[in-house]
């Protein structure tokens, strides 16, 4: 029985410091009203080849956030809280879906935007130390979403830098944040979209 107890006890210590990690996560994020960080996005599909754009997301609480793209440059996606808008200027076409059925891999970074609770959003969590940072691995705990698997790189500031999205054709995209700021006044009217004009609006079966 000694030898069990023993055995057990670096789980037990790694399950507490993992806990401890995820409730300093979540009270970094869940104070914050708003977040403005920079990204680079880098989406690679199944059996394709990778790539890469930038520019600067924001989010505002409940359920809002806007990505505005510096490569390539005008593209555009915002979500309200109920619908994503995915705007491409190279065809001016819009992309108009619910974002609770989106099958977009942007998804995930919806669930910075509520109340963060990792083990009711997650399941089978674990860590990896990754430098001075630590790498979270988790699982959806709903089938119904358009990933299998998700990494958050976490800083010694209990900051996200780095949130990778695997999808279930084996897609991923991958995010890398910098500049992070917690509650920079974004004006609402930036979570209101409104098609460019001559844009061609194309919307997704409910």
């Amino acid at each position: 029985m000694w030898l069990c107890a023993l055995l057990a006890a670096p789980a037990f210590a790694a399950d507490a410091t993992l806990d401890r990690l995820l409730e300093r996560l979540e009270e970094h994020y869940n104070q914050a009203k708003t977040l403005q960080v920079n990204f680079i996005e880098q989406y690679t599909p199944s059996g394709s080849i990778r790539r890469t754009e930038s520019g600067m997301l924001m989010l505002r609480k409940p359920g809002r956030m806007r990505g505005e793209y510096s490569l390539p440059k005008g593209k555009l996606f915002v979500s309200d809280g109920k619908f994503l808008w995915i705007y491409t200027p190279a065809d001016n076409r819009v992309a108009k879906m619910p974002l609770k059925v989106s099958e977009d891999m942007r998804a995930p970074l919806a669930f910075l935007l509520g109340k963060l609770n990792f083990n009711k959003e997650f399941r089978n969590l674990r860590q990896q130390a990754e430098g001075a940072s630590t790498r979270i691995f988790a699982e959806p705990k709903t089938e119904d979403l358009p990933y299998s698997a998700v990494e958050f790189l976490v800083t010694t500031e209990n900051r996200i830098s780095e949130l990778k999205v695997t999808g279930f054709d084996h897609s991923i995209l991958d995010f890398i944040f910098t500049d992070e700021k917690v509650d920079p006044p974004l004006d609402a009217k930036l979570f209101q979209f409104q098609p460019p004009a001559g844009a061609v609006v194309e919307e997704a079966e409910q």
